[in-house]
């Protein structure tokens, strides 16, 4: 029980640490309130503008949703990029002090958990202002699992280029890319494009949105790519602060 109870303790320290260092910038709020509802409603417009039967969805339909899909992998990609650059100054000394690696790690990845779930809330609610989603919270579900994913693509990063701004910018372009290329915006006949990060979610949220069945193997595949994901942070995170903060 005693442990159990450390533990807990641990947890919430560092999970309050990490949500009073987020709220004491207020640039992150603005991202996150202003954001959603900017994108969201910007990709809606622009598509609308184009004609009914080049797509098989509404345009502005298909901007809306390409807009949620864009802000719920973004904002946690970032906050995922600024744990791990945090965790390079930080974790190594906070370890020494008595924190355990694997609890610190945890915590990382509950930051991002929160993140992600409120910019989901968020952005679904904006969503249905622009157009009709039939299963609101299998949509809200699996734009969660969008923000974890893109979390833990934005640790990875920020482990390879441990700078708040350049790895911002390579996380927006990546984003972008990787939604234009899963709603079929940039059209490409390449099936390099399933290895993409949002290809499969994509898929799995149209497919609430418009209120029909998720496909098995696309959950499947998402989930894969996120357990391989998770693996690949585990050992990189493990290196960094093993290390001091420099990975090998």
């Amino acid at each position: 029980m005693n442990g159990s109870g450390e533990l807990s303790d641990q947890l919430s320290i560092g999970l309050s640490a990490t949500i009073r260092e987020f709220l004491r910038q207020p640039i992150n709020l603005a991202f996150l309130f202003i954001l959603p509802p900017v994108v969201i409603t910007s990709y809606g417009s622009i598509l609308s503008t184009l004609p009914e039967t080049s797509m098989a969805t509404s345009p502005g339909a298909m901007g809306a949703t390409a807009g949620t899909l864009f802000v719920a992998a973004f904002l946690p990609a970032v906050i995922g990029l600024f744990q791990v650059i945090s965790a390079r100054r930080a974790d190594d000394r906070l370890s020494l002090a008595g924190f355990p690696r694997n609890v610190l790690f945890v915590t990382r990845l509950l930051a991002v958990f929160v993140s992600s779930l409120l910019t989901a809330t968020i952005s679904i609610v904006v969503l249905t202002t622009r157009t009709d989603v039939h299963a609101v919270l299998t949509g809200g579900c699996i734009l969660v699992f969008v923000g974890v994913l893109y979390g833990l693509i934005g640790m990875l990063i920020g482990a390879v280029l441990p700078r708040e701004l350049e790895g911002s910018l390579v996380l927006i372009f990546l984003v972008d890319m990787d939604e234009a290329l899963a709603s079929g915006i940039m059209e490409t006949d390449s099936s390099l494009t399933k290895l993409f990060p949002l290809h499969y979610p994509h898929n799995l949220f149209q497919a609430a949105v418009e209120g029909n069945a998720l496909a098995t193997g696309d959950l499947i595949a998402a989930v894969l790519y996120g357990v391989l994901l998770l693996t690949s942070v585990l050992i990189v995170y493990t290196q960094l602060t093993e290390r001091g903060g420099v990975l090998a």
